[in-house]
């Protein structure tokens, strides 16, 4: 597939990395040259070009007729807009841009923008907004996701000693009729295991499990994790996901953004709801969060642009007792170490952004995406296609690569939980968890 990306910051230069790792035609466009060091790399298959994005000739000039995809991911969202059009009437097939404004996404605007050239529009911001908001729902989670229109939810869940589930075949919860959910996963260490009904979970494995809404309580209890209700919640750093955040949380929440700069603070305090409020001050100072009520929150974000002042400010955070914390860790490298570190739910704008977009490299109806912080797998939402190879024979007989299983499908509009006798029927919508397969391994499977 031939990919153009314009953009090579921070975003631009993930996604051009992963997918030149799996065998796709990438063009990089960046007014800066210094921007491009990188890809004269030798070990990766990207096309360095030096040239303004918002520039029909020079698009045209670099060679965006006839790309598959193309993917504008310049800090201002204006140049990525005009950019895909430029793009589309060159000859881009598709074309998707990043976007700070989230306004651009409601239904009108999506239409009104696609009649233009943009196909799609992607707001990390937002996306990481509405998952810190929708952890905070659930604080006894590592992670949350929603399928199925609200219908099937996945949750990834620390074991703790008490759990029942330790050392426990997993056969014994279907045989003893407790299949309120599915474990699709387990993280151990650093390896995802697509368990078997003989593996048994060990304390501190964190479990990625599909149930219905209604049966969640079922899982906290099975994982051994209390029930806590979040009503205080401070955030160190008044970025845009933090002002995002505070407006998607319940208005009966006491709410504090700390913010080192004051002429930001003085900003900050005339757009954010009334249960918000704005202190001038460094969010890392243990002393300034005893003050403000650490000991006394449930949750503790750490938002601001520096990866490795949220990750110390968050360990401080625990060490004080807070029971939900959350790190936005921009740099990937250092995900795993964070993980180890025990330092709570992570966010990565990277890898949101690059959820949005992987659906667009298979062959298939994928609706819904997600690069998981934690292991960095993959959810997917799809739609079987007619003459699809998952339609051939039952789950059990399809000799699926390790890696790939089934957390739930939806047909008909009823939800169940997937089994080895489940046959899918071409229109069934399917959740596919795949540990770190490529693109491409993904198509073959869920594809015609």
């Amino acid at each position: 597939m031939k990919i153009f990306i314009v953009g090579a910051g921070e975003v631009g230069t993930h996604l051009a990395k992963m997918l030149s790792k799996e065998e796709h035609d990438i063009i990089l466009m960046d007014e800066k040259s210094t921007a491009l060091e990188f890809a004269y790399d030798n070990n990766l298959e990207i096309m360095p070009i030096v040239g303004n994005p918002t520039s029909k000739q020079q698009l045209e000039m670099a060679g965006v007729e006839g790309s598959e995809l193309f993917v504008a991911v310049l800090p201002e969202e204006s140049r990525n807009l005009i950019a895909c059009m430029l793009a589309t009437q060159i000859g881009a097939h598709k074309a998707i841009a990043r976007v700070s404004n989230s306004e651009y996404q409601s239904p009108e605007n999506r239409e009104y923008f696609g009649s233009l050239g943009v196909d799609d529009m992607v707001c990390p911001e937002a996306l990481a907004s509405k998952e810190i908001a929708a952890g905070l729902m659930i604080p006894w989670t590592r992670q949350y996701w929603s399928f199925f229109g609200g219908k099937l939810e996945m949750l990834a869940v620390q074991v703790l000693a008490s759990s029942p589930l330790i050392d426990r075949p997993l056969l014994e919860l279907k045989e003893h009729n407790e299949k309120y959910f599915h474990i699709v996963a387990i993280l151990r260490d650093d390896e995802t295991i697509i368990p078997t009904g003989q593996d048994v979970v060990k304390e501190d494995d964190i479990v990625f499990a599909t149930t219905a809404p209604e049966h969640r309580e079922q899982l906290r209890k099975s994982c051994g994790q209390e029930d806590v209700e979040v009503r205080r919640v401070i955030i160190m750093g008044g970025s845009r996901i933090a002002v995002r955040t505070a407006r998607l949380l319940p208005s009966d929440w006491s709410i504090k953004i700390i913010e080192r700069n004051y002429e930001k603070c003085v900003r900050l305090s005339e757009i954010v709801p009334e249960n918000t409020l704005i202190i001038h001050g460094d969010g890392r100072d243990p002393e300034l969060l005893r003050l403000e009520g650490l000991t006394k929150s449930q949750a503790f974000l750490a938002l601001t642009s520096n990866s490795e002042s949220n990750m110390l400010a968050t360990l401080n955070a625990k060490r004080m007792g807070v029971y939900r914390s959350v790190a936005q860790i921009e740099n990937i490298d250092y995900l795993d170490i964070a993980y180890q570190m025990g330092i709570g739910n992570l966010i990565n704008r990277k890898l949101i952004a690059a959820s949005s977009i992987f659906r667009y490299l298979l062959n298939a109806d994928v609706t819904n995406a997600k690069t998981l912080t934690i292991g960095q797998n993959d959810i997917l939402e799809v739609t079987i296609q007619e003459g699809s190879r998952l339609t051939k024979k039952p789950v059990k007989d399809l000799r699926l690569p390790r890696g790939v299983t089934f957390g739930g499908m939806m047909r008909d509009q009823e939800v169940c939980l997937v089994e080895g006798d489940t046959h899918f029927r071409a229109g069934d919508v399917v959740m596919v968890f795949s540990a770190q397969l490529s693109a491409d391994a993904l198509a073959k499977i869920i594809g015609k």
